[in-house]
């Protein structure tokens, strides 16, 4: 058999892959392989699970180990550490490993890019190890950066990319019931704001905007003193309560803050929503681990915390999330809905609330999506602050907003349904936040099984269509005997930029029209989906990828009217 010194595992957030290394590493112990254990993790939260994980397998790690500390206590099979440990020191632990025959197990491998002097540590500490055990959930980089200890192989294509000695990805593991199915509730809605020179805007979440705009409507929507934030965070925890009740008494929400002054702000809405002050975790609390714990063990409802959350940490009874960030990289959205997805029984579902725009709506439809990490790729999608993937498990979660950032005042921002987005489908026609349309879709059932949440969903969008169609016309038809009524606006000529109301009612019924087609196509196309899922054996996701790749264009909930109908006239073909 195969005894490779390298061997790279890449699977899903939530697969097991601590589960994995621990039993590598109890055999190679038991056959004398090697005589130690060292475990490089991103965070400081990161080894004491560590070691916890390990002392349940039999395995004694020291999670306490310093660059300071003398020789390991014998009681110990080994150490837990910290890249920018290991980066601080590299000649110690480099020492400590040509001692003895080691397994390094480093745990979210792809963060050996994340600074040269982690990646040159990392490699002149462990260069020599007997084996090396490289873990990641997220296999994927926004830069160059080579992954130390990573075989990377020609493409074909000028470009050289990552190659893993087993993937087990979201798509396998939610076939084998290892994970949870995800539903993403899209919220759009309207957001205002001031420049400094006294201008005002308006922009609508989920539809065609410059970045610019853009980057300015999401962050106005995600300001806790508007109307979008409370808004959400109440849907959020309706939803959860609906979960709770439904069968999973002990269901937990997280909020993903940017920064800690939004952390508390949003626990303060919170508070006042639920009437309990949720945990609140920063990175910079030297509690910080044991919140998260104690957090995990309880049945409370709510913790919000910043990026520190984001990745690896383990608390299985979360259920519902909000993104509540404006941070977009592929492999920061990755590990955040990582913490939603691990699978405890038959029939739960996670639901993650998120704003609906387009880098993100991409995201959640791509969940199923295989990545590799690929040096010398151009034209690198960026996300609105890749800039703070480095620092995204450091010990700091200070205001990241720069002066650019303030050059504008919030005048806050409504919030609708836009659309929920599962399995690369997209179901619902949007309905204002607090409306019964809304209730039906966030009181979907707690354990429900994944056939079950599409065909709910189905209901729920053909239910609401159905209403809407009946509402629309009896609307046009209550009006048609009020136009020309009101002798005071006779012979009125309203300025060519004025919005009276007959303007607006007009704009109204365009875009309601407008969306209305939008999804009846989709569901035309989700349907024709399920029956070519059964027909050809392959995953919803998988036969929406396939689509993409033969026409082109975005995912489902971002595509046009023409490329849902050139998609569904593409897989009637087949």
């Amino acid at each position: 058999m195969a005894r490779p010194k390298d061997f790279l595992a890449v699977a899903t957030p939530g697969a097991g892959k601590t589960t994995f290394g621990l039993r590598v590493a109890n055999e190679l112990l038991a056959d004398r392989t090697v005589d130690t254990i060292t475990v490089v993790a991103p965070t400081e939260h990161l080894k004491y699970q560590w070691a916890a994980s390990a002392a349940r397998a039999g395995i004694a790690l020291d999670p306490e180990y310093a660059n300071s500390s003398g020789a390991l206590a014998p009681e110990y099979h080994g150490v837990v550490v910290t890249y920018a440990q290991v980066a601080a020191h590299p000649f110690k632990h480099r020492e400590r490993t040509n001692s003895r025959r080691t397994l390094v197990i480093l745990d979210e491998i792809h963060h050996g890019g994340d600074a040269k002097s982690w990646g040159d540590g990392i490699r002149e500490a462990f260069d020599d190890a007997e084996r090396r055990l490289s873990l990641t959930g997220t296999p994927f980089r926004s830069d160059d950066s080579p992954i130390p200890f990573v075989t990377y192989e020609p493409d074909g294509q000028g470009h050289q990319r990552s190659k893993a000695d087993h993937s087990y990805g979201y798509a396998d593991a939610l076939a084998d019931g290892v994970v949870r199915p995800v539903v993403f509730l899209a919220y759009s809605g309207e957001a205002r704001w001031r420049s400094n020179a006294g201008e005002e805007f308006s922009a609508r979440l989920g539809e065609p905007l410059s970045a610019d705009q853009m980057s300015r409507a999401w962050r106005v929507a995600l300001d806790p003193h508007g109307d979008w934030m409370p808004a959400v965070l109440q849907a959020a925890h309706t939803r959860l309560r609906q979960i709770r009740a439904g069968g999973v008494p002990d269901a937990g929400g997280l909020v993903i803050a940017t920064d800690q002054e939004r952390a508390r702000e949003y626990a303060a809405l919170l508070t006042e929503i639920t009437g309990t002050a949720p945990t609140v975790v920063l990175s910079d609390d030297p509690t910080a681990s044991s919140r998260i714990g104690a957090f995990s063990d309880s049945t409370d409802e709510w913790m919000v915390a910043v990026r520190m959350v984001s990745e690896g940490v383990d608390v299985p009874r979360l259920s519902v999330g909000v993104y509540a960030t404006s941070a977009s990289t592929p492999l920061y959205f990755a590990q955040a809905i990582g913490r939603f997805v691990r699978s405890r029984r038959k029939g739960e579902t996670a639901s993650v609330f998120l704003p609906s725009v387009p880098v993100l709506l991409k995201l959640a439809s791509e969940m199923e999506a295989q990545r590799d990490h690929v040096l010398g790729k151009p034209h690198r999608e960026e996300g609105l602050e890749d800039q703070l993937l480095a620092k995204a498990n450091q010990q700091q979660d200070e205001n990241t907003e720069d002066e650019e950032e303030r050059g504008y005042i919030s005048l806050g921002a409504d919030a609708e349904l836009d659309q929920i987005v599962y399995e690369g489908s997209s179901y619902g026609t949007a309905t204002f936040a607090g409306s019964e349309e809304e209730a039906d879709y966030i009181g979907l059932p707690g354990l429900l099984g994944a056939d079950d949440v599409k065909a709910l969903l189905r209901q729920r969008e053909k239910e609401q269509v159905k209403q809407r169609s009946s509402s629309a016309q009896a609307s046009a038809a209550g009006n048609i005997s009020v136009v020309g009524t009101d002798p005071g606006m006779s012979g009125t000529t309203l300025p060519g930029n004025a919005a009276g109301p007959g303007s607006h009612a007009g704009a109204a019924a365009e875009r309601v029209a407008s969306a209305a087609e939008l999804k009846d196509l989709r569901r035309q196309l989700n349907t024709l989906v399920s029956v070519y899922s059964g027909r050809l054996g392959k995953s919803h996701g998988a036969i929406h990828t396939q689509l993409r790749n033969a026409c082109g264009g975005p995912p489902v909930p971002m595509a046009s009217a023409e490329q849902i109908r050139e998609r569904i006239s593409t897989l009637r073909s087949w």
